[in-house]
């Protein structure tokens, strides 16, 4: 099924817009990609001007940067302990931006989007 990006099809009258074309394909949206821990599996995608975009599946480290020290180092994923994007993601240990981690390292806040990006950055939390 076709994940549509664009505005609502009702006017603020309640009227509905009539369409004059049909969908672009740069006008379609693809399925939400949730991150979650185990051993790495990625999916490449296609985008626009034939570029890709690497996609998280399953991760198991994390790249922690300590604040203090401005050292960069990788730890193992143990837990996700909090995800404001929705409570569900907690039970399921689904990983996205904002998620509140457990690593080797202590307790992470993660700052990149894995699902987009293809990678988990994360700034150590006091």
């Amino acid at each position: 099924m076709v994940i549509i990006q664009q505005e609502s099809k009702r006017k603020p009258t309640g009227g509905m817009h009539s369409s004059y074309r049909k969908m672009r394909k740069h006008e379609m949206g693809g399925d939400a990609i949730k991150t979650t821990i185990g051993a790495a599996k990625l999916k490449k995608a296609r985008t626009k001007g034939a570029d890709t975009k690497i996609k998280l599946r399953q991760v198991e480290f994390a790249n922690v940067l300590d604040q203090k020290t401005k050292v960069t180092k990788k730890a193992k994923i143990l837990n996700v302990l909090e995800n404001r994007a929705n409570p569900h993601f907690i039970r399921q240990k689904i990983i996205t931006k904002g998620a509140i981690i457990e690593t080797d390292a202590g307790k992470v806040r993660v700052t990149s989007r894995p699902g987009q990006d293809g990678v988990v950055n994360a700034v150590k939390v006091e």
